[in-house]
């Protein structure tokens, strides 16, 4: 196995332009999971550990080299609960957000915040510069996204007005390290209005805007359209029956848990 170690995000890029069927290593907590059980046999791997562009937190940037343990820091206050459940403090020290964003997991801790936070995904590649793709469009599927083969993750870029009020929540088998079952983020802004973002429950990260669209008309929601918020997001979710919960109960639970952490946010 052939190993390429860039130091810069140019040589980075020129590799993969090089040899776009290479794999990409940061903290490999995704892709030394296939290699141990012998799903991956990578023939030629790009490590981007050494990337310092990559692993920059600016204002409205978070590199796709930051890794959860700092990223349980974070000022956005759902982003750094989510951070907090993100497997093991050893997986968390290692994992970054750009692989959650590559790995394209339905069940990926930060793809709800990155849903509802109306994030970009910046890619760049050497043949075509840096381009920024809205997060509705770059998960296109069960683990597939629009990524190019020469491209490579750079940030997330996350807009202004993102409200500070929000909240993060996800259910699983067991209460730590775990793959959620249902995983949901909720934003409230100022004026009442809020964000709904859910993983686990369709092939990509969702918005519930039907219910989104609910509470805007009912800033101060009473009990009644509390209960129909939680209905209306049972009802926009599309989830499976699999080995880790059925159909109808991520359904019932997506809409739970939505209301349970709209109404945290209520009472801040």
């Amino acid at each position: 196995m052939e190993i390429t170690r860039p130091t810069s995000l140019a040589d980075a890029l020129q590799a993969r332009g090089a040899d776009p069927g290479a794999d990409l290593l940061a903290g490999g907590t995704d892709l030394m999971v296939e290699v141990n059980f012998g799903y991956a046999r990578p023939e030629h791997v790009i490590s981007l550990r050494r990337i310092e562009e990559l692993a920059r937190i600016e204002d409205g940037r978070i590199g796709a080299g930051v890794t959860w343990a700092r990223l349980e820091k974070s000022r956005h206050r759902a982003l750094a609960q989510l951070s907090r459940t993100v497997g093991s403090p050893q997986i968390r020290a290692a994992g970054t957000i750009g692989g959650n964003i590559g790995t394209s997991s339905p069940a990926g801790d930060g793809l709800p915040w990155l849903a509802a936070a109306d994030a970009e995904i910046e890619v760049a590649s050497e043949a075509r510069g840096t381009r920024r793709v809205p997060w509705s469009d770059f998960f296109t599927g069960v683990k597939s996204n629009s990524l190019e083969s020469d491209e490579v993750i750079v940030a997330a870029v996350v807009p202004d007005g993102v409200p500070e009020n929000q909240e993060f929540a996800k259910i699983g088998q067991r209460s730590a390290m775990v793959i959620s079952t249902v995983a949901a983020c909720v934003m409230r802004h100022e004026d009442g209005s809020v964000r709904v973002a859910l993983g686990s429950v369709a092939p990509t990260p969702v918005r519930a805007y039907r219910a989104e669209q609910l509470i805007a008309d009912n800033p101060s929601p009473s009990a009644a359209v509390l209960d129909e918020f939680a209905r209306t997001v049972s009802e926009e979710v599309s989830p499976i029956t699999d080995h880790r919960s059925t159909e109808a109960y991520r359904r019932h639970a997506a809409g739970v848990l939505s209301r349970r952490l709209l109404e945290r946010c209520l009472a801040r």
